[in-house]
């Protein structure tokens, strides 16, 4: 009865988004042959006419060159003003919004004399996500003497095109803009560990919601910097939770006429998990705190997604803990879940990165209605 009655709310909770519109399909090799440094051999249109054929090779040296995918040139252009962090993107996209990336800093005063610099946690939401999202787990980590960055992910928020509603560039029927799209989002997670590391930070965390949760593990399986994550929905293929997903019908639409399943899931490898998830089982990784945090009646990332994850950790003896929430998808941000849910990652994040802090456990379950209720001020970042 219960699974009956959170499916049903999530699905009216899916429906609430009126501006879901099946896009046309689209190879988008151009986008992958303008940012191929990281390849060992060039490739070219005219060397693999036939689309699939250029896909399957981009792919096979992708997964062998993955540190050098998923590695952004350095980088010496920042700007902080009033709480927000601006930098030009390491791709740049013919949609101008996008090329400009911006964070919001979430600092925490420091105690005088302090010789460290406290933790800091990298915040990435969900897809879709609104200026006010997950800044309430900002000032939770920031109640527990951790700083954090909300990082706003591609064509998001100002960074959308001036034509799109919604952030569908991110994820979308087209397939090579899809995979420069996570591949950006990653290289701007390790830029801002990278000017964090400039401020003097050396504890770093990464906390990633639906496909946040899919960007943060990438960086996280390439950056040793980052020691504690927590990934909120979990799956092993990034091209089967758009493909059964009900939050990604539209996308599908867009898709199933060109190609299949097991298609998606071999063009789009390079951005899931599954094949970097042997990279936390190696000796030097196996000390990392790794928390799988999903859902029981999830309708987008389907539970046998998530277990096949976690079969995998355990295959490559990867150490992980995990959460099963009794609830959805989209019911994990509705009450009283998102509390829950709240509670698990900022506990995780407080034991593993900042145990001494200045409040204990049971102090954070009754501050977490408090400090997850979005403050009122402007949100929006400067123009």
């Amino acid at each position: 009865m219960l699974k009956r009655l959170i499916q049903s709310w999530e699905l009216r909770l899916s429906k609430v988004d009126r501006h879901r519109r099946a896009s046309p399909f689209a190879w988008g090799l151009d986008h992958l042959t303008s940012h191929s440094e990281h390849l060992a051999a060039p490739l070219t249109v005219a060397d693999f006419p036939h689309p699939p054929d250029f896909l399957r090779e981009y792919v096979r040296q992708t997964l062998a060159a993955g540190e050098r995918f998923f590695a952004p040139p350095p980088l010496a252009q920042w700007h902080l003003h009033d709480g927000w962090l601006t930098f030009p993107s390491s791709i740049q996209t013919p949609d101008e919004p996008n090329n400009l990336a911006w964070a919001r800093y979430f600092p925490v005063r420091e105690r005088p004399g302090a010789t460290t610099r406290p933790p800091v946690v990298l915040v990435l939401p969900q897809w879709n996500a609104d200026y006010a999202s997950h800044v309430s787990v900002c000032q939770g980590l920031n109640a527990f003497g951790i700083a954090s960055v909300r990082l706003s992910l591609p064509y998001h928020g100002s960074r959308r095109p001036v034509h799109q509603v919604r952030a569908d560039y991110m994820v979308s029927p087209n397939l090579g803009r899809t995979l420069q799209a996570v591949r950006q989002a990653v290289h701007e997670v390790r830029l801002v560990l990278d000017w964090l590391e400039g401020q003097g930070y050396h504890r770093f965390g990464i906390i990633g919601t639906s496909i946040g949760s899919c960007v943060a593990f990438l960086a996280y399986a390439f950056d040793p910097r980052l020691q504690v994550a927590a990934f909120n929905h979990v799956s092993s293929y990034f091209a089967d939770v758009v493909w059964t997903g009900i939050s990604t019908s539209h996308v599908r639409a867009g898709l199933e006429q060109h190609v299949t399943r097991h298609d998606l899931r071999e063009y789009w490898l390079p951005i899931s998990p599954f094949p970097y998830i042997e990279r936390l089982g190696r000796p030097e990784n196996r000390t990392k705190k790794t928390l799988l945090i999903a859902a029981r009646y999830d309708m987008t990332f389907l539970p046998h997604l998530t277990r096949h994850a976690m079969s995998e950790f355990e295959r490559h003896r990867a150490p992980y803990t995990s959460a099963w929430m009794y609830c959805g998808h989209y019911t994990t941000g509705e009450t009283p879940f998102k509390f829950h849910d709240g509670y698990l990652m900022i506990n995780h994040m407080r034991k593993h990165l900042n145990p001494g802090g200045h409040v204990v456990r049971q102090a954070l379950k009754s501050q977490l209605p408090a400090v997850l209720r979005p403050r009122s001020r402007a949100l929006r970042p400067p123009a």
